[in-house]
C-alpha cells in the first residue's frame, strides 16, 4: 500500500500572558485620548507655547501683572502702618482692663471689712441681748459664733482618676461629666445626711454653714454660698462624735457615699476628732428684728 504523508499542521502563534485583561492594558498603553493627543501635536508643529500672540494681548497681561503686583504692595504697605496702631490699642486695652481689676479687687476688700463689721456688731448685739444661755444657743444654730467641740472629720475627694492629668488639677482635664468627680449634690447630700445624723454646726473647707447656706456648682467649681471650693473637700461636724459616725455612716446619704466609693472611685474618710474648732459665718442676715420690752418701755415713759 502506498504510505501516507504525514499530516502536517500550521504551528499556532503563543498568547499574550494578559490577553484577558486587554481592556486594562489599552488604558494603561493609550493613557492619554488621540484627540488631546493631535491636539498637542499641533501646537508644536505650529510653535503656540500659550502666551498671547499679539501685542494688545502681550499688553493686557502685563497690565494685569503689574496691578496684582500694585494690590499685593499696597495691602502690605497698610498692613505695615496698621501694625503699630493694633499694637497701641491692644495694650491700651490691656492697661484698662488691670485698672479696672484692681478696682474691683479694691472693692471686694471693702465688701469683705464691712461684712465682717456687720457679722461682728450682729455677734455683739446677741451677746448683749440678755446674756441668757438661750442667746448663746441661737448664735451657736445659726452660726453667728465660732463653736468648737467633739465631733467628726470626713474628708471627700475626687477619684484619682480624675486628678492624673493636667500637673494634678482636675479642673485642666475633666469636668462634672467625669464620673469620678464631686458634684455639688453630693455634697448636698453629705451635709444633709449629717445634719439629720444630729450635727449641731458643720463647716465645709472652712466655710460654715447656716440654715440659709447654698451648695451649687458653677461651671467646674462647687460652691458655698457663692464661694468656690477647692478638693479635697475636708467637711467638720460638731456633735457626739461615735454616735455621729455611725448614724451618718448607718444612714441612706451615707451609704451613697459608701457607692459612690465603690462603683466610681471617689475617695473618702471619716474620723472621730476630740476637739474641732468651726469658725462663725462670714455673714449672718436678719431676717426680721423686734425692739427689746426694756427699751421701749423707757422711749415711752
Amino acid at each position: 500500500m502506498p504510505q501516507q504523508p504525514p499530516v502536517r499542521s500550521t504551528p499556532t502563534r503563543p498568547s499574550r500572558p494578559d490577553a484577558s485583561m486587554f481592556l486594562l492594558t489599552n488604558v494603561m498603553d493609550h493613557s492619554l485620548d488621540e484627540g488631546y493627543a493631535e491636539a498637542a501635536a499641533r501646537k508644536k508643529a505650529v510653535g503656540e507655547s500659550g502666551m498671547p500672540r499679539t501685542l494688545r494681548g502681550r499688553l493686557g497681561l502685563a497690565a494685569g501683572l503689574v496691578l496684582a503686583a500694585l494690590v499685593v504692595t499696597v495691602g502690605a504697605a497698610q498692613a505695615r502702618v496698621a501694625a503699630p496702631v493694633v499694637a497701641k490699642e491692644r495694650q491700651e486695652l490691656i492697661d484698662r482692663i488691670d485698672r479696672e481689676t484692681t478696682a474691683a479687687d479694691k472693692l471686694e476688700g471693702s465688701v469683705d471689712k464691712l461684712r465682717d463689721d456687720v457679722s461682728a456688731r450682729q455677734r455683739e448685739a446677741l451677746r448683749k441681748s440678755g446674756g441668757s444661755d438661750q442667746s448663746e444657743l441661737v448664735g451657736v444654730l445659726a452660726g453667728a459664733v465660732a463653736v468648737h467641740g467633739p465631733g467628726v472629720r470626713l474628708v471627700v475627694d475626687d477619684a484619682k482618676e480624675a486628678t492624673s492629668g493636667g500637673n494634678g488639677n482636675p479642673r485642666e482635664t475633666t469636668d462634672f461629666s467625669d464620673t469620678g468627680r464631686v458634684r455639688d449634690r453630693d455634697m448636698q447630700r453629705v451635709v444633709n445626711g449629717l445634719w439629720e445624723s444630729g450635727a449641731e454646726a458643720i463647716s465645709i473647707n472652712g466655710q460654715r454653714l447656716t440654715a440659709l447656706s447654698a451648695i451649687r456648682a458653677a461651671g467646674n467649681a462647687i460652691l458655698v454660698d457663692n464661694r468656690p471650693l477647692v478638693p479635697p473637700y475636708t467637711v467638720l461636724a460638731l456633735g457626739d462624735g461615735k454616735q455621729l459616725s455611725t448614724r451618718f455612716q448607718d444612714s441612706v446619704d451615707g451609704l451613697y457615699l459608701h457607692a459612690l466609693q465603690e462603683n466610681y472611685g471617689i475617695r473618702t474618710s471619716i474620723s472621730v476628732e476630740s476637739d474641732l474648732r468651726l469658725p462663725a459665718a462670714p455673714s449672718v442676715i436678719v431676717r426680721t428684728a423686734q425692739p427689746s420690752t426694756e427699751k421701749t418701755e423707757k422711749g415711752t415713759s
